[in-house]
């Protein structure tokens, strides 16, 4: 199949491409060889070959999803700058000051 350079301008004006002639020889040469090479892999015999979604088998290759035990309380406030109550003390950062 080849395409012709008024079915080149209609694809182009389909786009909403406005194309120089040079862009449409040139685009036209592109798309050809294009439809060539869909030609070509449309004689291949695939009959035997299954439908795939990937091209090789793909395996998951997350860790699985094991509980385990996390830090203690003591150790995740150990290397803390400042601690109030069991709990990380940061400075306020917002509201609490008198330039409303």
């Amino acid at each position: 199949m080849s395409l012709s350079e008024s079915e080149v301008r209609h694809v182009a004006m389909l786009a909403r491409l406005a194309l120089t002639d040079e862009e449409v020889a040139s685009l036209q040469g592109d798309l050809n060889s294009i439809l060539g090479h869909i030609d070509t892999i449309q004689q291949l015999d695939l009959a035997s070959v299954p439908p795939t979604a990937h091209a090789i088998p793909v395996t998951n290759v997350t860790r699985a999803d094991v509980v385990v035990p996390g830090l203690s309380h003591e150790a995740a406030l150990m290397n803390a700058p400042a601690e109030q109550d069991g709990a990380f003390l940061i400075p306020q950062i917002v509201g609490g000051g008198d330039d409303a």
